[in-house]
Parts: structure tokens; C-alpha cells; sequence
């Protein structure tokens, strides 16, 4: 024994290592020391821009309830309606819950690959992962990444290139419009007996800042909201009304503290 110590990887990361091995693709799995499970943890872990993190969204079509999987750039947001244009057979997408996603392809959500899959899952790619010369998956595990170019994942994967994301003149209006119905909210926190929720039912996190794109919040703060008192949400609603003026450019923006 020279003394080095072994590490075993989870079955997961070994799936996608022997595919990538199989296919003479050059990068091999990494484990990285802390999870990746958003596409900015990844990338601040990497030390690369969020747009670098090839993230994979799985959607359940209700036509026959396959799995339809979308890698898509950190930053960018997959538009629903482009996708079932292009796979849903005139019929709408549906959410997949953790249980649809480990049961079709065979990865835990924050750790699926977009390759290597347990079982069939149709792979779309969007267009805007060819900004960069070199981007970064998960490879089946939540710490576990692996790099690829733009025209590797193509060949990989043999999916169909199509331009899925959300434009951005739309995601600027969306969150114009999130901002100006929490504002409206927010006018009431002050003389409220009972401090109101800032939630406007748009329950989704966003990749690039951590944040949910219908109250500012971060998970944290969502999952304390109910069990915290009146001073505590009252200090919450001035960080969100702190994020919204950052969101609208009155001053730069940071990326919350989770």
C-alpha cells in the first residue's frame, strides 16, 4: 500500500464517469468539498461566471409522462412554453417532483447530469450555453461536476440545440412587475398589527441570485417566515425592500447571505 487514501465515488458520479471514459471524453468527474446544488454555489465553488454552469431542469409531459430534460445556462431561465412547443405534442408540461426525477434518471435533484440517465429521457439544449468556450454539469451528485465544452455536451448527449430560454425583455417585465406588487405590499408593513407575507404566489428560486423572483427572499428566510415574530419579519421586509432597489440598479447588487 503506497498510503493514499481511496475515495469511492457514489454510484451516480461512477455512472457518468464510466460514460464520459466509454465516450474519450477528456475531464473526468471532480468532487468538489462543499454541495453544488444551485447554479451559483457551483459556480462560486469553481470560480467561474453562474452563465458557465450547465444546470438541467426536468419537466414530467403529461402526453405520455416522459421525462423531458433542459440544460440550460446558470443564468438564464427555461421558458415553458418554448419547450412544449418543441416536445409537448400540443399538450402542457408538468413539474417533476423529486421522486419522477431519481425514478427516470436515476440522480437526485441538484445532482442530475445531463447524461448517464437511469432510463429514457428526451435531452433538449438551450442555445445559450454557446456563449462560452468551457462550461460546468453536475456529473451525478451534488458535489460532483465535470467540464465540457458547448459542442461536447451536443455530442454527448445527441440532443437537439433550440433556443428555450426566456427573453429577456420578458424576464425584465416579470420582475418589474414582482417588484411593483411587493412594493405595493411592503406600503403596509408599517401599520400593520400583523406584519403581511411578501409572497405574490410566484413560488420559484432563481439560479443567479438565490432568491425567490416572487418575494426577494432566500430559502432560509421563506422556511423561518411563519415561525418568526413580528420584529423578525419586519426586519426581513427592509432586507427585501434593500434587494428590490439593488434589482431596479438603484445601487449594485449583492448576492444575499444564506
Amino acid at each position: 500500500m503506497c498510503g493514499a487514501e481511496v475515495i469511492t465515488l457514489p454510484e451516480g458520479v461512477r455512472r457518468v464517469a464510466a460514460l464520459l471514459q466509454t465516450s474519450g471524453h477528456p475531464h473526468a468527474p471532480v468532487m468538489l468539498d462543499d454541495a453544488a446544488r444551485t447554479a451559483q454555489q457551483a459556480a462560486d465553488a469553481l470560480g467561474v461566471s453562474v452563465g458557465q454552469i450547465a444546470k438541467s431542469i426536468v419537466f414530467r409531459r403529461k402526453l405520455d409522462d416522459a421525462a423531458v430534460l433542459v440544460v440550460t445556462s446558470g443564468d438564464q431561465r427555461v421558458d415553458e412554453k418554448k419547450v412544449e412547443a418543441k416536445v409537448g405534442g400540443g399538450k402542457r408540461l408538468g413539474r417533476a417532483d423529486a421522486a419522477f426525477v431519481k425514478a427516470r434518471t436515476g440522480f437526485s435533484i441538484g445532482g442530475v447530469a445531463p447524461l448517464a440517465h437511469a432510463g429514457p429521457v428526451l435531452v433538449l439544449i438551450d442555445r445559450s450555453l454557446f456563449r462560452f468556450d468551457e462550461l460546468w454539469a453536475a456529473a451525478g451528485h451534488p458535489h460532483a461536476v465535470f467540464k465540457l465544452s458547448p459542442v461536447q455536451l451536443e455530442r454527448l448527449t445527441q440532443a437537439v440545440v433550440a433556443d428555450l430560454a426566456v427573453d429577456m425583455d420578458d424576464e425584465k417585465q416579470a420582475l418589474q412587475r414582482a417588484i411593483t406588487l411587493v412594493r405595493l405590499r411592503s406600503q403596509t408593513v408599517d401599520s400593520a398589527a400583523e406584519v403581511p407575507s411578501p409572497c405574490i404566489s410566484i413560488c420559484r428560486m432563481n439560479a443567479a441570485t438565490d432568491l425567490c423572483d416572487g418575494c426577494f427572499r432566500t430559502r432560509d428566510e421563506i422556511a423561518a417566515w411563519s415561525s418568526a415574530g413580528e420584529a423578525g419579519k419586519r426586519r426581513i421586509w427592509r432586507v427585501i425592500d434593500q434587494r428590490m432597489d439593488c434589482l431596479e440598479g438603484v445601487r449594485s447588487v449583492a448576492r444575499p447571505e444564506v
